[in-house]
């Protein structure tokens, strides 16, 4: 159950109460008895554990991207060998 933090524009305390998502808001302060209090919007504390998804998931070993000049080479070696073998006949 999420907590709130609610404060009374009329006498300025301010409290945390601990309330389901359907329960209503609050709207009579604790302390003055009016009908002035209204939630307080803070901040949401974002904690970081690890080393972070970015330099951990699908990354290769080495840390280098594959390259494709490999793949390039074996097509020219390919046909330099075709290109010498048609000379030889």
């Amino acid at each position: 159950m999420p907590v709130y933090t609610y404060r009374c524009e009329n006498c300025g305390v301010q409290f945390e109460r601990q309330q389901s998502f359907t329960d209503e808001p609050l709207k009579i302060c604790p302390e003055c008895r009016k009908k002035s209090l209204k939630k307080v919007i803070s901040p949401v504390r974002v904690v970081f554990k690890g080393s972070g998804f970015y330099a951990t998931d699908h990354k290769s070993p080495s840390g280098d991207t594959p390259k494709p000049a490999k793949k390039a080479e074996k097509k020219e070696s390919k046909t330099a060998e075709s290109k010498s073998s048609d000379k030889s006949e």
